[in-house]
């Protein structure tokens, strides 16, 4: 296994299995990871920080409050990973996580970081199928959080039950899945559109929107990792994307338009995740329009560059997006049918955490069969992995041409 570039965070809590983590800690540096370790203080009782400290190779953080020069803020040092695995987690810190709690170093660093969170409860029988603890792990699942089932067997208290920590080498594969998606899209060709359109009035004046592009880049980089052969339409952006995405840079809507239209043909699955420009001036003046200059400026409509996509489908998958700000799911599933969509990705952009230039989103994700799913706010990261493995549970995701070339 080679996770050389990945970073990622192990938080240990206070379970007597806290001394196994010590295992995926090493395996993951023989694996090429950057691994940062956080304890509670209860775990430092079970398994000591210079143990960690040796397996990781680095400082291991036991203090929120910690002032060495190891650590800038450490929980938020802590947060800036590519994936959170906390092994074990007890009860207690799922309850925190669920209800936003950060009173020490591992509960704070969670609630800091955007990544994916990767947890393996190890407890109690009794404890793991107390109806708050069921409730709190359905309220993570529900936010996009990834578990290993514990195991049934002979607790370290004597006691036989459901509770122990997940052999460690189903937490390894689940490690594994996490930072090496499977292969889902292996084989297909995936357009993505990303960020705003300018449309210019002037050489040095433009409208516009306040999209980021990080949903598009997100989406790209996760189609990427999921095998595709990606190229992202991308208005102008200040982003970088993964090395597996071919990025087109486009200015205008028209632009945008000529390119998505070139590369259709040859896709078997288009994302359309750009905030396109529905006007554009009519006319572009050659200079900068004085202020003392009383001006008029037409707009036109732009090429819906969608609907006309919809009309030519075939045996295509088409992705759109719907940015509201009221009667969302109406307008979704009007834009769903209008422009022959198989899904439609919709958020209410006047929601705070999901709007244009948040690094969360909020969404609604309604399919051609009927089919609606809410989600909760998430990163767009993991908003991006769930939408790709919501495509290819479609319908028609089997039908495609390449996939049937695969058989």
């Amino acid at each position: 296994m080679n996770f050389t570039g990945k970073k990622i965070t192990v938080g240990i809590t206070g379970g007597i299995a806290a001394y196994k983590a010590a295992d995926i800690v090493s395996w993951l540096k023989q694996s090429g990871a950057d691994v940062s370790v956080a304890m509670t203080a209860s775990a430092c009782k079970i398994i000591t920080p210079l143990t960690l400290k040796v397996l990781s190779g680095k400082p291991v953080a036991t203090d929120i409050n910690s002032l060495s020069s190891d650590w800038n803020v450490p929980h938020i040092d802590l947060a800036a990973t590519d994936l959170f695995v906390v092994v074990p987690a007890t009860a207690n810190i799922i309850a925190k996580v669920a209800h936003g709690i950060a009173d020490e170093i591992v509960s704070a660093a969670i609630l800091a970081t955007n990544a994916p969170l990767l947890f393996a409860p190890a407890m109690h029988t009794d404890m793991y199928n107390n109806p708050a603890t069921q409730a709190n792990l359905e309220l993570l699942a529900k936010r996009g959080c990834k578990f290993v089932e514990p195991g049934s067997g002979r607790l370290a208290c004597g006691a036989v039950g459901k509770g122990r920590l997940a052999d460690i080498e189903d937490i390894k594969e689940a490690i594994t899945d996490a930072l090496l998606p499977k292969q889902l899209l292996q084989g297909l060709k995936v357009i993505v559109t990303a960020g705003p359109t300018h449309e210019y009035i002037d050489p040095f004046r433009y409208i516009s929107n306040c999209s980021s592009g990080k949903m598009g880049y997100a989406l790209a980089a996760a189609a990427a990792a999921a095998g595709a052969q990606v190229e992202l339409i991308s208005g102008p952006c200040q982003l970088a994307t993964s090395l597996n995405v071919k990025v087109t840079n486009v200015v205008s809507a028209r632009q945008m338009a000529a390119e998505v239209f070139a590369r259709y043909n040859d896709a078997d699955i288009v994302i359309m995740a750009a905030a396109v420009a529905d006007y554009r001036p009519e006319v572009i003046a050659d200079h900068k329009i004085k202020k003392t200059t009383e001006t008029t400026v037409n707009f036109v409509a732009t090429t819906d560059i969608l609907n006309e996509l919809g009309k030519s489908k075939g045996k295509k998958l088409l992705i759109g997006f719907a940015a509201e700000t009221e009667d969302l799911t109406d307008y979704a599933q009007q834009k769903l049918q209008q422009k022959n969509l198989d899904l439609i990705i919709a958020n209410n952009i006047s929601q705070p955490g999901a709007g244009f230039s948040c690094d969360t989103n909020i969404i609604t994700a309604i399919s051609a069969e009927g089919e609606t799913q809410q989600w909760p706010q998430m990163s767009k990261q993991s908003v991006a992995a769930k939408i790709i493995e919501l495509i290819t549970d479609l319908p028609r995701f089997a039908a495609l041409p390449s996939k049937k070339e695969e058989k």
